[in-house]
């Protein structure tokens, strides 16, 4: 142990200790101030499930690999890390002594292949994940680059730490072997085994790469524990909580039902609730439950939410990765004036820290400094006039599709914050745009968006040749209730859709029913916009007709087919939540279970080439894929698929609410989706939804007035694609086989005599 050893050592212990101070005052600051959220219960289990949905999630990158060009690089730099932890450990003791490894497995032939393994792969990841940043550089695609609104600085700070930390390793172990300090054979060392051979052969070089290994890897403790806010660095830790506690218990993503409104960590009851008390959505950063405060900690500033998120796309102002940070900011800003007891009532006064309810009040006030007090006096909802966190024009261009959820590797919850800040702005400010006005009043008074007669809502099975069953008050045997929808009663458009569907049904020989009058807007809008309330009253009205309408029956029994992929998710995912428990199909999953039966026997193809739009709310909500796409198939269309289809499908533009608002900004959500569409040729563009037929038959019209898009295009449901099909084989039938004539060309199997009989 030499003069240079010494001193290294000491430098490189002297800087540790200040170090590793910071990073656990920092570690033990951030905990305190995660803590400042709402409490919630509903992440505390069950164990195993959530463990082992992290151990999936982290080992195998299931979620990162949905951009599968950054997973494998990102893969190598993440066991770099975790792994090469213990190789940096060994530094401590090779900055002293050049010969120093661990005890057993230290001489192993497998750790050294290891740590050349886990060197070299965090030096080529940490360089492949700057250059894929470089390439997306925001200076080249602006808003198309999903590092538009990301710290650079922080991430480049990182990845040349990462990169350095892998330089290290591979340099401490080339210059062992060239001081003959170890000897392990060449397929365990086949990079440092040759690198070794030209470098000089002094145990000094030893020690100093372990103290730029060592004192890189101080640097980023110091800085981290100085930025709390950093999350591109701060997820190497929070990440493996916040997937530990996601939503779903099952490793499923927040999707589908959308969280129940609580208030003091339980669901609140809105006819007991006390606004004096009670939180109802969020209106401050304090309202948000820990685990919000956890997401916002833990966004890496990927952008990959942005990248997917049709506001952003079509130039509007929001982006999910930006609403995140944006909140992480203001959080932290705030945290020191709620650390020391700060909080304000509904009409902006201080009632947290105020003289007379502290003993040591000025010294809490001191405590304070000038930035926080202003931060904490920023609404959370409010344009730049306001000083506003988050602006409305943000909150109120989402669309709630889904799509940010769906592609974050770290399982942030976008689309419950967004909720909960509506509900806020819905239920306590009453502030949202005025065309929801009239939305929240038809709902209420007619209980259909479009303040349609109840007594109307079976209009649409005028003219069908065969009698639509309406209950009567038992169901006998009747194994469906046909949920119409509001849609698919009032909307000329969606009325094709629920009439396909009837026509289906009854040459299936399903036994269904509808409720006629007795249906009502099932909330899916109102609860999307921020309207509790309101969704409340529409859910216990239908789940009480529909609990009467099921009495006797069981669960398993109690079966409900929907055309609405917004009914469908309301129905199955948050009926439960108000007491409604049902089977729930989408009429294209039953569709195609009838044609797989062959109880629908498809005999004269579609030969027409059709694209699929995935609707958000059966797709990305529910992962109902296939099913449309193979009735697609059975009526003998061609598919063709767009580019963003299934888990990435572009929404249409309708969801959230967004169809009873007006687009003002940028290009319009579903134009953008048709242009994509038309890109395929297709000659129709198929959905399994109203909402999406609405949105894009508009959005063809647009093309078609301009001349963008020929005449022949048309926008149907997957529903009247097969109808075609079915139909027009038994016109074909009808017209082409007398009853006397003597049957020629193959004869079809029995099931299909029975079918085509039908």
């Amino acid at each position: 142990m030499g003069a240079l050893q010494l001193t290294l050592g000491a430098i490189g212990v002297a800087v540790s200790v200040f170090a590793w101070g910071l990073f656990v005052a920092g570690v033990v600051r951030m905990i305190r101030i995660i803590r400042l959220g709402q409490p919630d219960p509903t992440r505390s289990g069950p164990f195993w499930p959530r463990l082992k949905t992290l151990v999936v999630e982290f080992v195998a990158h299931t979620r990162m690999a949905k951009f599968r060009k950054v997973a494998p690089w990102h893969w190598m730099v993440m066991w770099g890390f975790l792994i090469g932890s213990l190789v940096l450990f060994e530094a401590y003791g090779e900055v002293f002594y050049p010969g120093f490894h661990w005890p057993v497995i230290g001489t192993w032939s497998v750790w050294a292949l290891l740590v050349e393994l886990l060197g070299l792969g965090t030096v080529v990841g940490g360089v492949a994940l700057a250059v894929i940043r470089q390439l997306n550089h925001p200076r080249r695609a602006d808003r198309l680059s999903r590092f538009a609104g990301s710290s650079f600085k922080s991430a480049y700070f990182v990845e040349a730490v990462v990169v350095i930390e892998g330089l290290g390793i591979l340099g401490v172990k080339a210059f062992k072997q060239a001081a003959g300090l170890e000897d392990p054979p060449l397929w365990s060392s086949f990079v440092t085994a040759p690198l070794s051979n030209v470098l000089p052969a002094s145990p000094d070089w030893v020690s100093v790469m372990a103290a730029v290994k060592l004192l890189s890897a101080m640097v980023w403790l110091v800085v981290v524990g100085k930025n709390l806010t950093m999350g591109i660095a701060w997820h190497r830790f929070s990440a493996f909580f916040n997937i530990y506690f996601k939503r779903e218990d099952d490793g499923g993503v927040a999707l589908g039902a959308l969280k129940p409104m609580m208030s003091g960590g339980k669901v609140l009851d809105l006819e007991e609730a006390d606004p004096d008390t009670d939180t109802f959505g969020v209106g401050r950063v304090e309202d948000f439950t820990w685990k919000g405060w956890l997401d916002f900690s833990t966004c890496t500033e990927c952008g990959r939410c942005q990248s997917q998120c049709p506001a952003w796309n079509t130039g509007k102002p929001l982006s999910p990765k930006l609403v995140i940070t944006q909140l992480r900011d203001h959080a932290f800003a705030k945290a020191p004036y709620l650390l020391a007891g700060g909080r304000r009532d509904m009409a902006g006064d201080e009632v947290g820290l105020v003289e007379d309810k502290y003993e040591d009040y000025k010294k809490r006030l001191e405590s304070v400094d000038v930035l926080a007090m202003a931060e904490s006096e920023r609404p959370l909802v409010g344009g730049p006039d306001e000083l506003g966190v988050i602006d409305p024009e943000v909150l109120w261009s989402c669309t709630t599709c889904g799509a940010c959820v769906e592609q974050c590797p770290v399982d942030i919850e976008h689309v419950d914050h967004i909720v909960d800040m509506r509900r806020y702005q819905v239920l306590i400010e009453s502030n949202f745009p005025s065309e929801l006005g009239g939305m929240f009043k038809n709902l209420e008074n007619k209980g259909n968006p479009w303040g349609q007669n109840s007594r109307d809502r079976l209009a649409w099975a005028e003219g069908l040749d065969f009698e639509v069953p309406v209950f009567d008050g038992d169901l006998g045997d009747t194994e469906y209730l046909f949920w119409v929808g509001c849609a698919g009663a009032f909307e000329d458009r969606a009325k094709k859709t629920t009439r396909a569907v009837a026509e289906l049904l009854h040459t299936a020989g399903v036994k269904y029913t509808v409720l006629g009058p007795e249906e009502s807007c099932s909330g899916d809008p109102a609860r999307r916009a921020g309207n509790e309330f309101l969704f409340q009253m529409l859910a216990q009205q239908n789940v009480e007709v529909l609990n009467t309408v099921f009495d006797g029956r069981p669960p398993g029994q109690r079966k409900i087919v929907v055309t609405c992929a917004h009914c469908f998710n309301t129905l199955a995912n948050e009926y439960p939540q108000v007491g409604g428990q049902y089977e729930v199909v989408h009429h294209t999953q039953l569709l195609n279970r009838l044609v797989r039966e062959r109880r629908l026997v498809p005999v004269a193809e579609v030969a027409e080439d059709v694209t699929y739009h995935d609707p958000c709310y059966l797709g990305r909500h529910n992962k109902v894929y296939e099913a449309p796409r193979e009735l697609v198939g059975a009526s003998g269309a061609k598919l063709r698929e767009m580019p963003r289809h299934a888990d990435r499908s572009m929404c249409c533009g309708a969801g959230g609410a967004r169809m009873w608002m007006e687009e003002r900004i940028g290009k319009r959500i579903n134009v953008d989706r048709v242009d994509e569409a038309l890109g395929t040729a297709p000659s129709k563009i198929a959905t399994g939804c109203p909402f999406c037929r609405v949105m894009l038959t508009d959005g063809v019209t647009a093309r078609q007035n301009e001349g963008a898009a020929g005449p022949h295009v048309e926008v149907v449901d997957v529903a009247q694609l097969l109808l075609t099909a079915v139909r027009r084989g038994r016109e074909r039938e009808a017209q082409d086989v007398p009853t006397d004539a003597t049957p020629t060309g193959t004869p079809l199997p029995d099931e299909d005599k029975a079918s085509s009989a039908n």
